[in-house]
C-alpha cells in the first residue's frame, strides 16, 4: 500500500461507527502511527464501491516467534455488514497467508463480536482460547492448500 492509501484507509475509518472502532480495534480512534504501524507490518486490501469509496479493510501477516501463524484483522462499514464483503475478504486473506506458509491464521476479538466469531467458524477448523472478556481464534488452513495432484489427462476419442 502507498502513502495515499493510508489516506483511504484513515477515511474508512472515520466512517466506521464508534461502536465498530471499539470492537475491532479496542478503542474509538485510530492514530496517523496506528495505521503507518499496521500498513508496515501486514498486507492489507481495501473494498471499494463502486463509486471508489472504501466499504471494508482486510490486514494478514505474519505473528512473530509463531512460524506458519499469520493474524487477520477484518472491519467492514457499518452500513455495509452482513453483505458477505468481510468473507469474502477474508477468504482472500486465508489464501494468500497459505500461499505464504501459512498452515494456521489467528484473529483476537471481543467475545460479544459474534459476526466476526461466525465469520472465522465459516472459512475453517477452529480453536478457542478465552481470555477475559476477549476470545483469540485459531483458524486451521488446510483447505486451502495448494492442489499438488498431477493433472489428469484423457484419452483422445
Amino acid at each position: 500500500m502507498t502513502a495515499a492509501d493510508g489516506d483511504l484507509v484513515a477515511a474508512f475509518h472515520a466512517q466506521c461507527s464508534a461502536e465498530n472502532l471499539l470492537r475491532r480495534w479496542g478503542r474509538m480512534r485510530l492514530t496517523p502511527r496506528d495505521l503507518a504501524r499496521l500498513l508496515a507490518q501486514a498486507r492489507c486490501w481495501i473494498g471499494l464501491d463502486a463509486d471508489e469509496r472504501p466499504l471494508a479493510l482486510v490486514c494478514v501477516g505474519p505473528v512473530s516467534r509463531q512460524p506458519g501463524v499469520f493474524d487477520i484483522g477484518l472491519q467492514v462499514a457499518d452500513d455495509h455488514q452482513r453483505c458477505g464483503i468481510g468473507t469474502a475478504m477474508a477468504r482472500r486473506a486465508a489464501r494468500m497467508a497459505r500461499t505464504r506458509g501459512a498452515h494456521t491464521l489467528t484473529a483476537f476479538t471481543h467475545a460479544s463480536n459474534t459476526p466476526m466469531l461466525r465469520l472465522l467458524e465459516r472459512l475453517g477448523p477452529t480453536r478457542h482460547t478465552h481470555d477475559g472478556l476477549c476470545i483469540e481464534v485459531r483458524v486451521a488452513l488446510d483447505i486451502y492448500a495448494p492442489d499438488t495432484r498431477a493433472p489428469t489427462r484423457t484419452a483422445p476419442t
